[in-house]
This record gives C-alpha cells, sequence and structure tokens, in this order.
C-alpha cells in the first residue's frame, strides 16, 4: 500500500508541475513566463514560497516585462496555462562532473 501511495504523490506532483522544466516558456492570464528552475525538494520550495510546507516551486522570469526579476511559483498547471515553447530535451546532455 505505501508503494501505491508514493506512485500516486510521484504522478501528483509531476501533473501540478506540469510541462514547466528549466527552458520551456509557458504564457496564462498572469503573463508569458519562461522557466528558469524546478525546485522539487520540499523544504527549499517552501523557503522559496514562504510557506509552512510545499512540496515543489517553480522559479520563472515574465518575459512580457523588460524589466521581469525571477520569482517563484507554486501553483499548479491548469487548464488556463498553455506551452509556448517547451523545455530543451534533457536527454540530450551528460550529466556534469
Amino acid at each position: 500500500m505505501h508503494s501505491i501511495a508514493l506512485l500516486l504523490t510521484r504522478s501528483t506532483v509531476q501533473d501540478e508541475i506540469g510541462p514547466r522544466r528549466p527552458g520551456a516558456i509557458y504564457q496564462n492570464v498572469d503573463g508569458r513566463f519562461e522557466v528558469l528552475a524546478l525546485v522539487t525538494v520540499p523544504a527549499d520550495a517552501a523557503q522559496l514560497l514562504r510557506r509552512a510546507a510545499a512540496r515543489w516551486a517553480v522559479i520563472v522570469r515574465d518575459t512580457l516585462r523588460p524589466d521581469g526579476q525571477p520569482f517563484a511559483v507554486g501553483t499548479a498547471w491548469t487548464d488556463s496555462d498553455y506551452l509556448i515553447r517547451p523545455a530543451p530535451d534533457s536527454s540530450r546532455y551528460a550529466p556534469a562532473a
């Protein structure tokens, strides 16, 4: 039962994050955002989002604002979000030594 709950949690987190990976650009009613980083360490995500708890956070920059500064978001991917540019295929890159 524990492994089923863990599997469901992982798929739920992936569903919440959606296609937001570093390098992706997405848009919604709030702006057009380039994903700079994906934080999946819960303690780090909670600190970035200034919450007591969080499972993940995405650091983005609004590309529609010339002075757009990076900031963290923790909102789930919804039908109102749409992908403009997918993240580069990370399998093409070798891990850093």
